[in-house]
């Protein structure tokens, strides 16, 4: 389905960035990686979607949290691939605290990646999408862009920004080929949540998969955790052809959460 087409996933050294770029992969598409960690690991990801998926797996090291990181990744990967047609804001990062207490440092990096790097990105990639009149951008929101929580300004403040900039963009190109649309999962057993889950359970003194379960009870009804390949799933539906008249949407996953 995918074939020739390139797609940019932030995010993807692990957890539901890895999971969407290599389900979108699987359908053919060419594979452009950014995130952290270990070179070594990530060479491995690397090769391993190019020999499971004969498909181009490169690697950009770009630093997401600045306009000009933010911006030189699609033009890196554009000169590298020649072409981006999907688009996927997928990087993130979490901190929880108190409104009048939460770290100024905090916030401003919280907004910079979760927030303005969606914008920065996908301002450079349209361009070239126009031209061509295809384009998918596809925003990895959270349930926490519909609804809020406690200790989680920041995060609720930029996942909301992120709803509210997908619409924009959605409007801005209604019918010339380019979406914009927003997924919102609920919890997802990531490193970031499983931070969580281990905050809580030595805050409660309960063992770590009895709070794994307290966490999913105060929000998630299904009492089960969303999955990355789930998700990736939800990213391949809005590149297929029956997506085509899907834009502006925000598409939820979260196991009843924001039905409530």
């Amino acid at each position: 389905m995918l074939t020739n087409k390139t797609a940019v996933v932030t995010g993807s050294t692990s957890g539901i960035g890895l999971a969407i770029a290599r389900g979108l992969a699987s359908h053919g598409a060419d594979i452009v990686l950014n995130g952290m960690g270990d070179a070594g690991e990530i060479e491995k990801l690397r090769v391993n979607i190019e020999l499971e998926f004969d498909v181009k797996a490169r690697y950009i090291n770009m630093d997401l949290s600045t306009a000009d990181g933010a911006r030189a990744l699609i033009a890196q990967a554009t000169q590298e691939m020649g072409q981006i047609d999907i688009l996927v804001n997928n990087a993130g990062i979490q901190h929880t605290d108190s409104t009048e207490n939460f770290p100024v440092e905090r916030w401003d990096a919280i907004i910079a990646l979760n927030l303005s790097a969606v914008f920065h990105a996908t301002a450079a990639a349209l361009p070239a999408m126009q031209k061509k009149g295809w384009g998918r951008i596809i925003n990895i929101a959270s349930a926490h862009g519909l609804v809020a929580s406690e200790q989680k300004s920041a995060y609720v403040a930029a996942k909301h920004g992120v709803v509210g900039l997908t619409k924009v963009v959605a409007l801005e190109n209604a019918g010339n080929g380019v979406t914009c649309n927003a997924i919102c999962p609920g919890w997802v057993r990531t490193p970031l949540v499983e931070a969580q889950i281990k905050a809580l359970a030595a805050s409660s003194e309960v063992d770590i998969e009895t709070a794994a379960k307290n966490l999913l009870s105060e929000k998630q009804p299904s009492l089960q955790f969303v999955t990355p390949e789930q998700i990736a799933g939800a990213a391949i539906f809005i590149c297929s052809d029956a997506a085509e008249q899907m834009t502006g949407s925000s598409l939820s996953l979260d196991g009843g959460w924001t039905a409530r």
